[in-house]
């Protein structure tokens, strides 16, 4: 496997690792053979490891995306308002994002086994209550735990890569989860309406809880433990939380995350206002909206399969992420330009052209932020997968809002939101990641 990604910290003693870590050519001989053969074991059932590693990735958003057609009909159910069966949105993402700051540690700690089956067991019991919720106030409450549960299988899939892979394997393992996940929230509305037709919204529950058991049932069946016990952190948990705070005094790693965090939110502000500007700006039909969607879900997810099959391995991540992050700057000063009206009032076209450029070459950004930073740290690949995950949905959750406020009937607002968010991006990345490694490397 390839180390150097993560030995580039030379002679200092890098803040993710314990005060006094073992060197590398002492440490190998004592535990590496049965660690090895383990991995290399799992490695060998590839296609499993893909199949089962995208179903725990995809499974939170099936579970946000699914239930979105359902909303009307749960208002009128439950007799609630509808700004009250929001929240049950608002409190599956806030569960989702908390949940992996919990997770990530326990997994570090316990291994990655016991807490995947764990959430799992408490998502399907979760998901199932969720569909014979008398009251709104069950629902929400539910929905909270569903997405703390269902964040197990979001940061414990990353850290499972982490504990198989290693540079270039790694990367071209993201790319690969990247076409599954990506897959989820393009099908899941589709999926929903179909389950709409013969049922009703309980029914969407009921179907994300089939799902829950049989995807557990794989989980225990199949997938053996990836994190053997001597790369596990003992002691206490509030130890354990200390990884964390390792992680981010790494200033390579915590500006991979700041840089993924920020362009996953200016993707996320592209998905919360992308209705609003192409139906009732430009007048399009939700035909047309869904067509564009789809064509750009479609850039993202092609892009990241160029990404991991022909250039990683090939070229420098570090030169592949430069390239996204400059595509992604291109097309967000582009749209601010056309939104303003400097070269006059935009068209339709041009708007879609500019968020194609910008979401298919997120397919370079957000796999190779993930990969980056999870190179920076072996032993505490739950706390870093968890931080990315977290950062990611908090800080989306909380910019991409600044994309619907209205603007005069315009898409300023969405374009604004997007280049801050790629600007912030391409800060993190030069001034702490590609200086924090010279800065130790020396001239």
């Amino acid at each position: 496997m390839e180390r150097a990604a993560v030995q580039d910290a030379g002679p200092t003693t890098p803040a993710y690792e314990t005060p006094t870590p073992i060197p590398s050519p002492t440490r190998t001989p004592a535990v590496a053979p049965s660690a090895e053969v383990r991995r290399a074991a799992a490695r060998r059932t590839g296609l499993l490891v893909t199949l089962v590693l995208g179903g725990l990735t995809a499974l939170p958003p099936l579970s946000m995306d699914m239930y979105l057609p359902a909303l009307p009909q749960v208002t009128d159910a439950l007799h609630a308002p509808s700004a009250t069966v929001q929240l049950t949105l608002t409190a599956c993402l806030a569960g989702m994002a908390l949940g992996q700051l919990v997770v990530g540690p326990l997994s570090d700690r316990w291994g990655q086994r016991r807490p995947l089956l764990a959430g799992m067991a408490i998502y399907v019991l979760a998901t199932a209550i969720c569909a014979f919720a008398p009251t709104a106030g069950l629902l929400i409450g539910f929905r909270l735990v569903q997405g703390l549960a269902g964040a197990a299988g979001i940061v414990i899939s990353r850290a499972v890569v982490r504990d198989l892979y290693d540079g270039v394997e790694m990367a071209r393992f993201f790319s690969t989860l990247m076409l599954i996940s990506g897959v989820a929230p393009i099908v899941a509305p589709v999926i929903g309406g179909q389950i709409l037709r013969l049922t009703d919204w309980r029914g969407v529950f009921v179907v994300c809880t089939v799902i829950g058991v049989l995807l557990t049932l794989v989980v225990w069946r199949r997938l053996d433990e990836t994190l053997p016990p001597e790369d596990r952190h003992g002691g206490e948990l509030a130890g354990t939380f200390g990884s964390m705070r390792r992680l981010l005094a790494d200033r390579v790693f915590t500006g991979y995350v700041i840089a993924g965090s920020f362009a996953f939110a200016a993707l996320f502000t592209y998905v919360s206002a992308s209705s609003f500007v192409v139906q009732d700006i430009y007048g399009a039909s939700a035909q047309t909206f869904s067509l564009l969607f789809g064509l750009n879900s479609i850039g993202l997810v092609g892009v990241g399969q160029l990404g991991g099959k022909v250039l990683v391995g090939r070229v420098d991540m570090d030169k592949v992420l430069a390239v996204g992050l400059a595509l992604i700057t291109a097309a967000s000063v582009a749209l601010v330009l056309l939104t303003t009206g400097v070269f006059g009032r935009a068209t339709l076209p041009e708007i879609a052209a500019g968020l194609f450029v910008l979401m298919s070459a997120m397919g370079l950004v957000l796999p190779t932020t993930n990969t980056q930073a999870l190179l920076r740290t072996k032993r505490a690949a739950g706390s870093a997968s968890a931080l990315i995950g977290t950062s990611s949905f908090l800080i989306g959750a909380v910019l991409s809002p600044l994309g619907g406020i209205a603007g005069d009937g315009t898409a300023v607002p969405m374009a604004v939101t997007q280049l801050g968010c790629v600007t912030v991006a391409c800060a993190a990345f030069v001034g702490l990641c590609l200086r924090g490694r010279r800065t130790v490397e020396g001239p």
